[in-house]
């Protein structure tokens, strides 16, 4: 029965959405690149980065979806180590500062971000972690609070970079798959309390008073439109000229150095302007399947790291959707998210297809529909 189980198929509507959003990544980070292109002498520069970085993201893809995901639970500790020193490495002369920010590291041949390395580092391990103590999660001495331990240093490594917005997402992470895996309430209830008064603390941080300009930019963002609200009110704009079927691709006007990175943190501004309100529901239905197709799979996979790994990849993607969208739209304080799958950016792009290589061969261990 076992064999029976290896050979079953992944789940095919996941694939597609996946390989949908990967491509029509693909095209608008070359159509919102293009004026930034022009100004590095190669229109192509971005364009030929991000192929590059789809094809080792979709080798790593089918490396995972057929690596059985029941072997990384073993090497989990292990996984997390490194994701934390690769973190640390931030710290030493490999670290580089750009745009005003230390979370990068240059190893001559490639730049990347260690963030992502450790998002789906901590998820690993967090979902190993729970799986091993699922009679103690309840407890508060040999659950909540080694858990907290857990979210403290994966988060911890992140904030250390000045990157709120990737520590609220990888804690928002974490906390669904310790909710998932079945924590008291309570303790549910005291760890939100806890992370809003983090997140209150931050944000008046008098060391990063930039923090608090950009949110009360967010409140009115046209009152201070030509300095700290000039990225939403330009997101703003791109979105609203957009109308009902965009001005056309290509055709962003917001792109030319009015909306500042418009191919990572703002691609769905000009997805939006492009395409339309069509294309910006279109790209959010394709999500909305990616995720559907990942709940079910983590609702009826039979182990309790399957189910709590699946979960974690998919709050993974949600939550990160969930703030880029919101960003662009203005609904919550700017903050530098790209979006999974679409958004320019090596690293990213292939950590997010690894990671949905792994939901994959989670699937072809479900015994349900696949179509």
């Amino acid at each position: 029965m076992a064999k029976n189980v290896k050979k079953r198929a992944c789940d095919f509507t996941l694939l597609l959405a996946t390989l949908l959003l990967v491509f029509i990544g693909v095209i608008m980070v070359f159509s919102s690149s293009w004026p930034e292109a022009i100004r590095m002498n190669d229109g192509y520069y971005f364009l030929k980065k991000q192929i590059v970085a789809v094809g080792i993201g979709f080798v790593a893809m089918i490396f995972f979806m057929n690596f059985d995901y029941r072997l990384i639970k073993k090497f989990s500790s292990v996984i997390f180590i490194i994701s934390l020193i690769v973190g640390l490495l931030i710290f030493t002369p490999l670290g580089i500062e750009l745009k005003g920010a230390r979370r990068w590291i240059n190893l001559g041949v490639i730049t990347f971000m260690p963030s992502d390395v450790i998002k789906i580092g901590s998820i690993i391990f967090m979902a190993a972690f729970l799986s091993k103590r699922k009679n103690a999660i309840k407890s508060l001495k040999n659950g909540t609070i080694p858990t907290l331990i857990i979210i403290g240093v994966s988060c911890g490594m992140i904030y250390l970079q000045k990157d709120l917005g990737t520590t609220i997402t990888l804690a928002m992470t974490l906390m669904s798959i310790f909710f998932v895996a079945g924590m008291k309430l309570t303790h549910f209830a005291v760890m939100i309390a806890g992370g809003i008064i983090g997140l209150v603390l931050a944000i008046i941080d008098k060391d990063n008073a930039y923090r608090m300009r950009r949110f009360t930019a967010f409140l009115d963002p046209f009152a201070d439109k030509s300095d700290a609200g000039w990225q939403a009110v330009q997101s703003l704009y791109a979105l609203g000229s957009g109308g009902l079927f965009g001005t056309g691709l290509g055709k962003s006007r917001q792109k030319f150095f009015y909306i500042p990175e418009p191919y990572n943190d703002f691609i769905f501004s000009i997805i939006g302007e492009e395409l339309g309100f069509l294309g910006a529901v279109s790209i959010i239905l394709l999500f909305l399947v990616l995720i559907w197709r990942g709940i079910r799979i983590a609702l009826n996979v039979d182990d309790l790291f399957g189910c709590l790994l699946a979960t974690g990849i998919v709050a993974l993607i949600t939550v990160q959707t969930l703030i880029h969208i919101a960003v662009v739209t203005s609904s919550i304080p700017t903050t530098g998210i790209p979006l999974p799958l679409v958004s320019y950016g090596g690293t990213s792009l292939v950590i997010y297809m690894s990671s949905i290589g792994i939901l994959l061969n989670i699937s072809r261990h479900v015994k349900t529909d696949r179509s």
